[in-house]
C-alpha cells in the first residue's frame, strides 16, 4: 500500500510523490488528513524566500485517526481531530511550564518533520485535539491559525473593554480581530487592503476597517496593536506611533528583513513590545487550540468565509499559485489530500 504526499520541487513548483505506507510507532498516530491549509510561510517557501523543507509541508490540518501506536493515549480509531504541530521534548523547563513552544528541542510537523498535505500523517498523541461535533474538517483545518491569533490576543492582554487594532488583514489578521473580539475586546480596528479581506472584516463586526497607509487614524486609541503582516512592511513603526502609551505591541508577522521604526517613541510611550511564537498551554486559560476550538464554534458561519478555495492533492500546484496570488480573491486556501 503507498501514500501520496507533496514536496516541493524547486522554486514556484510543488508536486506529488508515492511514499510507502506508515505505521505509528510507540506514542504515536496515524492520520487519514481531510483537510490542510497553505500557510504564508509555506508560500515563502514556495515563492524562494524561505528554506525549501526537506520533507512534506502542511501544519494546519484536521483528520481522521486511523491507527494508533503502542502507548499512544487519550487517542483511538476513529477520532476527528486537528493537530498542534509542534513535537516537544517534555521534560525541560519551558514544556513541565505549558510553554512548550519554546522548548530547545522543538520540532514542527509540516517545517522539519512530515507535515500534512498528504494522505497520512504521523503525529505524536498529544498533539491530537477532538474536534467538537458542531466543527466540520474545513473549519478544523483553521485551527492552527485559530491558535496563532488566540495566542498573539492573549500576549497583547486582551481583556474586557480592550481596544486593539491589527495590522493586516490576511488570514491570521482576521482571526486576531476575531480572538480579541472572543477576549472581551470593546474596539476592534483592522487594516485591509483587498476587497475581500474589507468584506470579511465586515462580517466579523469589527468597528473600523483602515487602508494599510491610514493606521494612524483609528478612532480610538489602541492599547494594543497586533501586526501581522510582515514582508517588508513598515507596521512595526506604525503600530509603535499608533498604539496608546504604555500600551502591547505585538508582532506576528514573518518580516523578511529588519523592520525599522523609532526606539525613542518606543521609550517615551513606555511600550512594550513582545513576539509571538505560534501557541502554548497558559497557566490559566486553557491551551490556545482549546480557545481557538471554542472560538471557531461560536463563530462557525462567519468564520468559514475565510475558507476561499479547496483543491485536491493532484491540484496542488494550482492551490499554490491561488494562496499567491490575492487577486485571486484568496484567503485561506485548502488542500483536501484524500478528496
Amino acid at each position: 500500500m503507498m501514500e501520496r504526499e507533496a514536496r516541493y520541487q524547486g522554486l514556484g513548483r510543488i508536486g506529488v510523490v508515492e511514499v510507502a505506507a506508515t505505521t505509528p510507532g510507540p506514542g504515536q498516530v496515524r492520520v487519514s488528513v481531510q483537510r490542510c491549509g497553505i500557510c504564508g510561510s509555506d508560500l515563502h517557501a514556495f515563492r524562494g524566500r524561505g528554506m525549501l523543507p526537506p520533507s512534506c509541508p502542511g501544519h494546519e490540518m484536521s483528520g481522521i485517526i486511523d491507527a494508533v501506536g503502542p502507548g499512544a493515549r487519550g487517542v483511538r480509531e476513529g477520532d476527528r481531530v486537528t493537530i498542534e504541530p509542534l513535537s516537544r521534548c517534555g521534560r525541560c523547563r519551558h514544556c513541565l511550564a505549558g510553554d512548550y513552544h519554546l522548548c530547545g528541542g522543538l520540532q514542527f510537523l509540516g517545517l522539519g518533520l512530515a507535515g500534512g498535505m498528504a494522505t497520512h500523517l504521523l503525529a505524536p498523541d498529544y498533539t491530537a485535539f477532538a474536534l467538537p461535533a458542531d466543527i466540520d474538517f474545513e473549519l478544523g483545518a483553521l485551527s492552527e491559525p485559530t491558535a496563532v491569533a488566540v495566542h498573539s490576543a492573549r500576549l497583547a492582554g486582551v481583556r474586557d473593554g480592550s481596544r486593539v487594532l491589527v495590522l493586516g488583514a490576511g488570514t491570521i489578521g482576521l482571526l486576531a480581530a476575531a480572538a480579541c473580539r472572543h477576549l472581551g475586546a470593546g474596539f476592534v480596528a483592522i487594516t485591509a487592503r483587498h476587497p475581500q479581506q474589507r468584506a470579511l472584516a465586515e462580517a466579523l463586526g469589527v468597528d473600523q476597517v483602515l487602508s494599510p497607509d491610514d493606521s494612524g487614524s483609528v478612532s480610538e486609541t489602541p492599547d494594543a496593536v497586533i501586526e501581522t503582516v510582515g514582508g517588508e512592511a513598515t507596521t512595526v513603526s506604525d503600530a509603535v506611533y499608533a498604539v496608546a502609551r504604555g500600551g502591547t505591541v505585538v508582532i506576528v508577522g514573518l518580516f523578511e528583513k529588519t523592520p525599522v521604526f523609532e526606539p525613542l517613541i518606543m521609550l517615551v510611550k513606555e511600550l512594550r513590545l513582545v513576539g509571538s511564537m505560534v501557541y502554548n498551554r497558559p497557566a490559566s486559560g486553557g491551551a490556545d487550540f482549546e480557545v481557538a476550538l471554542d472560538l471557531l464554534s461560536s463563530k462557525a458561519q462567519v468564520l468559514r468565509g475565510l475558507i476561499t478555495h479547496t483543491f485536491n492533492l493532484s491540484n496542488i500546484q494550482e492551490g499554490f499559485e491561488t494562496a499567491a496570488d490575492k487577486k485571486s480573491g484568496a484567503v485561506k486556501v485548502l488542500i483536501a489530500p484524500n478528496a
